[in-house]
């Protein structure tokens, strides 16, 4: 039996003055944009300055959008995202952020939003 495991490596960067999210895959010269990319606001194919992104072992990219007060995700391949959480408006409700800035998966699968503005993280089931 032989068996070939190949590994692609890659680094995702929120590009907020661009907004944008970049791939960029080892020994590649050039990214390639992985979310956004369409000028600043709030429309599914566009950001607003980008902070923390996050990719699950599918490809889909997490992308807390700042300004826009909302997460996104764009599954791998994908031409616009979709809101998961958050865009009801800057404020403290659970419904709410206010500039979410970092994110993160546990082991379960679970996100963790980093909440800047109101000093809080916030745990999200993700289906």
């Amino acid at each position: 039996v032989i068996v070939s495991v190949v590994v692609i490596v890659a680094v995702f960067v929120a590009d907020e003055g661009n907004h944008r999210v970049m791939k960029w895959e080892e020994g590649a010269k050039q990214g390639i944009v992985v979310a956004g990319g369409q000028g600043e606001g709030d429309n599914l194919t566009q950001l607003y300055y980008p902070q923390g992104v996050v990719v699950d072992q599918l490809g889909t990219v997490y992308v807390a959008d700042r300004n826009n007060d909302r997460i996104m995700r764009w599954p791998k391949g994908a031409t616009q995202g979709s809101m998961i959480a958050g865009g009801n408006g800057r404020g403290g409700e659970s419904n709410q952020f206010n500039s979410p800035f970092g994110l993160s998966f546990d082991r379960r699968g679970d996100l963790y939003v980093v909440d800047q503005g109101n000093y809080r993280v916030q745990k999200f089931k993700i289906e």
